[in-house]
């Protein structure tokens, strides 16, 4: 939840969410008023399966903080690498946590300066920074179990130890490209008016 607090400071919590491979992780919604969550695994949807539950859970953690308000859950069953019923441009963040490629099959949906929260785990900020469509906007740090966006001193970041990787090799090692300085995660902007 502390993320998503610190990802709060710089996206509005009014803007509708996309968390491809979320597994049961329903953080997002502590802090975010409409949220879309994905997953193909069974234990997920049967977590979602029990709206109630899952609402009462979020509106407890909500109150906890004083966000009063309402909000918006939504859960589909699915493979984030194929088609999703997401219409297209239409979410502010899309969360790519420990998921994979999330950026690589879902950019789609993201809106024109929307964000891309992402972290390095599986290569995929290291992805983001190769694809034209993105502009390192802050990192994220993480100290002592608390999360704090940075914006300034962005051009030390991203710097590789060994070459800049390629598309293929970060597909075939499906692991992060070591940097010279790693944040917990990097906050991406799409550029506006972009092709797909």
């Amino acid at each position: 939840m502390r993320l998503f607090a610190a990802a709060a400071e710089l996206v509005s919590s009014a803007t509708p969410v996309l968390c491809p491979g979320s597994y049961v992780d329903i953080a997002p919604s502590v802090h975010f008023d409409e949220v879309t969550y994905v997953d193909e695994d069974v234990r997920a949807a049967r977590f979602f399966q029990d709206e109630g539950a899952v609402r009462r859970l979020i509106a407890s953690k909500r109150r906890e903080l004083g966000r009063s308000g309402s909000f918006a859950i939504r859960f589909e069953r699915a493979d984030y690498r194929a088609t999703l019923s997401v219409a297209d441009r239409s979410v502010g963040l899309l969360v790519s946590l420990y998921a994979g490629l999330v950026s690589e099959h879902c950019t789609r949906y993201l809106a024109d300066g929307g964000a891309l929260l992402v972290n390095n785990s599986h290569g995929d900020a290291s992805l983001a920074s190769l694809d034209s469509r993105y502009s390192l906007a802050a990192v994220v740090k993480a100290s002592g179990g608390r999360y704090r966006v940075a914006q300034d001193g962005l051009d030390g970041y991203l710097v590789p130890k060994r070459g800049v990787p390629t598309r293929e090799e970060l597909h075939r090692s499906r692991r992060g490209v070591g940097y010279t300085r790693s944040p917990f995660g990097y906050l991406f902007r799409r550029a506006i008016g972009d092709d797909d």
